[in-house]
């Protein structure tokens, strides 16, 4: 069954921006030759696939798009609550034969300075494969995360937090093994694709001999400046998709999305549980509803995510509103009902998904949907119980297939001189 990361909440990808000056007096090699006009940002924002124009004499700083930074030392790490960017890229990797708490504590340390060093648009002259080299930072953020399996090959299974047990089983799984779960997990986000497949790149070559990749996937999303004002997601469904995501500024949010200072186990202090879940959406079977019957499937207006119940994107859904029939306006099987938090005894989840497009199969079905990643304080009261309910009986079943998952704990992020992990590897 559809997970809830179909479901109609906001998503942080729709918060505007913050918009940072490229730093330092001079032009430094990280800042753009272009021009400063209007299709100038355009292009910039697309990702660097067209060219700009020639620049004039001098240089222009790089867009907002581009010089935006991400700092790494913070409270909890990087890409949780940062905006949405517009290409993602997700990785697990599984510990080499032989390789331990030590060499995963040298690896973290690696992936750490990699990460704090790209975010800060810097990189090594040496060892550099000059992809990004005529680029900013562009909101690049890269995640760190530990799977259920990696505590025992490291030794470390009395520090393995019970939040981190397997999943369940759901009835709408049909999961491919060799692309769920690993021993250890990265996000990287940017809203450039160069810059982003930079750190992929780096990422990886820093693996070296203590892990090799299990499965990676590639996502993407909407574009910053792509439309005349900050406006929700669609997914590719074409539904708007992030309306009633929690808000940092809601004073629950930090004890439903994130391990509290004092919780356990402490290395977990500030940290947060991910599921991430490939759901391949049923597009050929979704384009034969009508337009109507893909709204009463959501519980929404395609146009502009409003509940059927009426009002805009932000009303509250009236549940009991009926028709002059007297049939609920939204019906009893709705995917926007059946996930809303108070259907659901209060579980709430972070949702940060990329949209998914891996080619087309040889029968013309088109293999593409969602990479649904959602964070939580405790997935056992966050995402489960909303998956469960469901399975019950969702709308949008038939339109879905759950093809991979994983869940992992990330934890908080590390203090300047530290890595990712280290409460947990130095311990």
């Amino acid at each position: 069954m559809p997970d809830p990361s179909l479901s109609q909440t906001r998503t942080p990808e729709e918060e505007p921006r913050s918009e940072s000056p490229a730093s330092g007096p001079g032009i430094s090699r990280r800042r753009l030759l272009g021009t400063a006009g209007a299709t100038g940002l355009v292009l910039g924002a697309a990702g660097g696939a067209v060219g700009y124009a020639a620049a004039p004499s001098g240089a222009t700083p790089l867009t907002s798009v581009g010089a935006t930074k991400v700092p790494f030392h913070v409270k909890h790490q990087p890409g949780i609550t940062d905006p949405l960017q517009s290409c993602g890229h997700l990785l697990a990797f599984d510990l080499a034969p032989g390789a331990g708490r030590k060499e995963a504590a040298a690896l973290l340390r690696r992936w750490s300075d990699t990460a704090r060093r790209l975010m800060a648009g810097e990189f090594d002259a040496q060892g550099d494969s000059d992809v990004a080299r005529d680029a900013g930072p562009s909101s690049l953020t890269l995640t760190f995360g530990f799977g259920h399996s990696f505590f025992a090959r490291t030794g470390l299974e009395k520090q393995r937090p019970s939040s981190l047990d397997p999943l369940p089983a759901f009835s709408s799984d049909r999961l491919d093994r060799a692309r769920s779960e690993g021993d250890l997990w990265v996000q990287i986000g940017a809203d450039d694709a160069l810059v982003a497949f930079h750190a992929l790149r780096a990422v990886q070559k820093d693996a070296g001999a203590a892990a090799r990749v299990r499965w990676q996937m590639n996502g993407f999303n909407r574009s910053p400046g792509a439309t005349a004002r900050p406006m929700t997601t669609r997914n590719l469904m074409g539904q708007v998709d992030g309306t009633r995501n929690p808000k940092p500024d809601e004073p629950d949010f930090d004890e439903r999305i994130f391990v509290p200072e004092q919780g356990e186990p402490a290395w977990m202090a500030n940290g947060s549980y991910v599921v991430v879940r490939r759901i391949r959406m049923l597009l050929d079977d979704w384009e034969k509803l009508s337009h109507t019957e893909q709204e009463g499937v959501i519980g929404r207006r395609k146009k502009d995510g409003a509940p059927l119940s009426g009002g805009d994107e932000t009303t509250e859904m009236d549940l009991e509103k009926t028709d002059a029939r007297g049939n609920l306006v939204v019906p009893i099987n709705a995917h926007a009902r059946i996930t809303r938090p108070d259907q659901n005894g209060g579980a709430a989840m972070l949702r940060r998904p990329f949209s998914y497009h891996d080619g087309i199969d040889a029968d013309g079905t088109p293999d593409a949907g969602l990479l649904f990643i959602c964070w939580q304080a405790d997935p056992l009261r966050g995402f489960v119980p909303v998956q469960r309910k469901l399975d019950r009986g969702d709308a949008l079943t038939p339109f879905v297939r759950h093809e991979a998952s994983g869940l992992f704990a990330v934890p908080g992020g590390a203090a300047a001189g530290e890595y990712v992990g280290q409460a947990l590897l130095e311990g």
